[in-house]
């Protein structure tokens, strides 16, 4: 997105190369994306939406979508990759292949609505694995936890009022996009966390603000929005959580998935840009996942 943007190349990378160092990487196994079509993106985005993107696509240099986003030449390609990836991880995992899957994708996709490209995102990953998974594999209840630092507010707008799917965002209280400038779309479960909140707090919102309703909703597929930039090392955000934490939090998305959903669960990669604490955080949930 630029230079010096936090939302940077290296960000997979470094995940990539702490699976190396964990010696995990050889034992899983690995895929590269396909292509979204614009078949499974119409499931959540607006016909006028996709052709406005590929409409502005810049010859060079950077596109200005907000403040904070912005496409050069190669961007939606990169955004079809990681689109396509989510939807590729629902096939393994609906069809039985892997119990769990990591999408390692940028850019990040939660806060893209159904026809606004905003906070780095461009087409909505989870929400487009999501759809696909109850038009294609007849899914009656898609559960998606997100505990990135951002309320994903294009998640929680596309799924508004569809009984299929019940939306789990954790967020740190007035941070993008809840500004004064976005609000909840209001079917969500919401825990909220003052700024300067740690693990301790985090830990006892969660208990009671999302297990109930998970256990109620009794998900057949959990889907992740797995953002690291709660973390304390991240200066994207003034949450104060450690590595411990989001141990925590992937064990309570294993717990729910194998309680409700057969162990079936695909996380996607969303924020993170402390890429030192983004490679430890984001190692240990994966190296979670795969048991090992």
């Amino acid at each position: 997105m630029g230079p010096a943007h936090p939302e940077c190349f290296q960000r997979v990378d470094v995940i990539t190369d702490m699976l190396m160092t964990l010696r995990v990487l050889d034992m899983l196994a690995q895929f590269d994306a396909p292509a979204v079509t614009r078949e499974e993106l119409l499931r959540v985005h607006e016909a006028e939406y996709l052709d406005f993107l590929e409409s502005i696509i810049p010859e060079s240099g950077y596109r200005i979508i907000d403040l904070d986003t912005s496409m050069n030449p190669r961007t939606l390609q990169a955004a079809r990759f990681a689109a396509g990836s989510v939807v590729f991880a629902v096939d393994q995992v609906m069809h039985g292949k892997t119990r769990n899957a990591f999408c390692n994708v940028r850019p990040p996709g939660h806060h893209a609505t159904a026809d606004t490209a905003m906070g780095f995102c461009f087409y909505n990953n989870v929400a487009v694995g999501a759809a696909h998974a109850i038009a294609e594999h007849g899914a009656g209840r898609v559960a998606i936890i997100d505990f990135d630092v951002h309320h994903g507010n294009g998640t929680d707008a596309i799924f508004s009022g569809n009984d299929k799917v019940r939306f789990f965002s954790l967020y740190e209280r007035g941070l993008f996009p809840l500004d004064g400038s976005t609000s909840l779309a209001g079917g969500g479960a919401y825990v909220e966390l003052p700024r300067e909140s740690g693990g301790d707090e985090m830990r006892q919102a969660v208990e009671q603000g999302w297990k109930p309703g998970l256990d109620a909703f009794r998900p057949d597929l959990v889907m992740v929005s797995a953002g690291f930039d709660a973390h304390v090392q991240d200066d994207i955000s003034s949450l104060r959580f450690s590595d411990a934490d989001f141990e925590w939090l992937t064990g309570l998305v294993m717990e729910t998935a194998e309680k409700h959903a057969g162990g079936r669960l695909v996380s996607v990669l969303e924020g993170g840009y402390d890429l030192d604490s983004l490679a430890r955080c984001a190692g240990a949930h994966i190296k979670q996942l795969s048991g090992l």
